[in-house]
């Protein structure tokens, strides 16, 4: 019997899973992937709004900000890359600069430090390579970047370290009311539990409506999204959205924490929940966008495009609550844009429901906030090289030209807790395939790596999910 069990395995799910992990309390982390953050989290815009967007007296506006807050000590703590660069509303005529005005003002409501407006004068002195036909922003300092699915995966290996559990490959395909509590099917397995929070981004309507009377609708919204190659990373130093509009935020031009630079995402409506094709309409909207925006950009540069989906409803804020239903079952729906900056404060506003319903709620005393550091070989001195190719000589051979990603690296992210199984999942941990060339001369190597370290054939070894087999055979 589990004291708590959270359906899904995002950045929602990760950080209300560790946030348990700080109690005495048995939990298991459940997902129907086969790794961490494989839905809406491992395609974003990776940005950590500052708050000045969301709707006075919302969900999305406390909790954006005080999601903002926590971020530079939880990364710190979790080895995650995380910086934060400002952003900036750019407007390029007086209707949009009332826009702007009006954007600040919200952004006062809701207790945003650091913002002011700027002319264009100071504009182009933060962002000398924008349309030079901008009349002013709003410039919010607070404003950062993450690596989102890197923030995820580091939370669930934190969480289990500190004694959750997860079981992956696993949907949720029942849920049903018992005295104790509930007793949900999980792929081939049983579990009984006495709390569940669903997590299920995308399908958390569906895993509430196997327990509950329906209440809420989640409507995908899809988003495209182009990446360019670090060549070019520099082209903006901040966060640069163009003034919102009813479809959303809209395209936004940003560098990322890794040096690249990343345009996106479009907001189209789709009735698939599974569909992450991208389209010409989509991509070209995009690059007209960038064009408009800056003063000069290569879509040359782009080395590869691709798809997100979103969770909305139709009220236009989370849902975060417990059901009125069935006690013990606990909503965390429709978590949509800022829901990635928002996380870590809806893990702390969903501890303090959760806590409502345990009679005695008592602290881990052996919790440990941080996770081992990561190795990222390149970023040594050459004394620091020298000493751990020493110690293991895999540290000296070089796997990913284009990252300068060594084997010693890959090895380390396979053996850690919550570890990669597959090639996708190694490239989110430790970025081979993440270059110019997207994995087309690291890839076999790194499927030899995680054969040898798994103690499997190589045909075994997939891209992502259980089917997406890459060989089926020798041909020589």
């Amino acid at each position: 019997m589990y004291d708590v069990t959270v359906i899904g395995a995002g950045i929602i799910g990760t950080f209300i899973a560790r946030e348990l992990s700080k109690y005495q309390l048995k939990v298991l982390m459940v997902d129907k992937e086969n790794d961490i953050a494989n839905g809406t989290t491992k395609a974003n815009s990776a940005i950590v709004h500052a708050g000045y967007d969301a709707k006075e007296g919302t969900l999305k506006a406390k909790l954006n900000v005080r999601g903002n807050e926590l971020y530079e000590n939880i990364c710190k703590e979790l080895d995650v890359p995380f910086k934060r660069i400002g952003s900036l509303v750019v407007a390029f005529n007086e209707q949009e600069m009332e826009a702007v005005k009006e954007l600040f003002e919200r952004g006062l409501e809701n207790g945003v430090p650091q913002m002011e407006i700027l002319d264009k004068e100071r504009v182009l002195k933060l962002e000398n390579n924008l349309n030079e036909e901008v009349v002013g922003a709003l410039y919010a300092k607070t404003a950062g970047i993450v690596g989102p699915w890197e923030l995820a995966i580091a939370l669930a290996e934190n969480a289990l370290e500190n004694g959750v559990e997860m079981l992956l490959n696993s949907p949720v395909t029942d849920i049903n009311k018992n005295s104790d509590g509930y007793s949900i099917t999980a792929g081939d397995r049983i579990i009984q539990s006495k709390i569940i929070i669903n997590c299920a981004g995308l399908y958390s309507d569906e895993i509430n409506n196997m327990v509950n009377t329906p209440s809420f609708e989640i409507l995908a919204n899809r988003g495209e999204y182009n990446l360019f190659d670090k060549s070019v990373g520099n082209l903006v130093n901040t966060v640069v959205f163009r003034c919102p509009s009813e479809a959303g935020k809209g395209a936004v031009v940003l560098p990322t924490v890794h040096g690249n630079l990343l345009l996106g995402p479009t907001a189209e409506s789709v009735d698939s929940k599974s569909n992450l094709s991208t389209t010409f309409e989509g991509l070209t909207s995009l690059n007209d966008h960038a064009q408009y925006t800056l003063k000069e950009v290569s879509f040359k540069n782009v080395i590869t495009s691709f798809t997100g989906l979103r969770a909305k409803t139709k009220n236009q804020d989370f849902i975060i609550e417990e059901s009125k239903e069935s006690l013990g079952f606990f909503n965390v729906a429709g978590i949509d844009s800022p829901g990635l900056t928002a996380a870590p404060a809806i893990a702390e506003y969903v501890i303090e429901l959760v806590k409502d319903r345990i009679e005695v709620l008592e602290k881990n005393q052996s919790f440990n906030p941080k996770r081992r550091p990561s190795i990222h070989f390149i970023e040594l001195s050459h004394d620091e090289k020298a000493k751990l190719i020493e110690k293991d000589p895999r540290f000296g051979r070089i796997i990913c030209r284009c990252e300068n990603i060594t084997e010693g690296e890959i090895v380390d992210i396979i053996k850690r807790k919550a570890g990669a199984t597959t090639l996708d999942g190694v490239k989110r941990r430790a970025r081979p395939g993440s270059g110019r060339c997207q994995g087309g001369f690291c890839a076999p190597k790194v499927m030899e790596i995680l054969a040898r370290e798994q103690g499997i054939d190589i045909t075994e070894v997939v891209k992502d999910g259980l089917d997406s087999h890459i060989l089926i055979g020798e041909t020589k």
